[in-house]
């Protein structure tokens, strides 16, 4: 196999391990402390803003135009809008713009 296939398969190995380990650790308590459960609650919002900041920062026309559209589509739309709005907006300001 080539060298790319053994790093894609030590990355699913090292992913699938820390989720596993992290609900082993937890189910050995009975009750999670809150401070806790706050910390992990704020983890999904954490990571959208390591994916958003950089763009919002260094991107360009296309880049800042999507994230306005799928603001603005997040208003009304469910996720599958956001995605899906902010994607083609991506795509056709990227092909216009060149």
């Amino acid at each position: 196999m080539s060298e790319i296939v053994w790093i894609i398969l030590a990355g699913a190995v090292a992913t699938y391990l820390t989720r596993i380990g992290g609900d082993f650790v937890l189910s050995r308590f009975e009750r999670i402390h809150p401070r806790v459960e706050a910390g992990l609650n704020a983890v999904p919002a954490a990571v959208l803003t390591t994916l958003v900041a950089p763009t919002a920062t260094r991107g360009g026309i296309p880049e800042i135009a999507a994230l306005v559209v799928v603001a603005i589509v997040a208003l009304r739309g469910g996720p599958l809008a956001v995605f899906l709005s902010g994607t083609a907006t991506l795509i056709a300001l990227r092909y216009l713009l060149g």
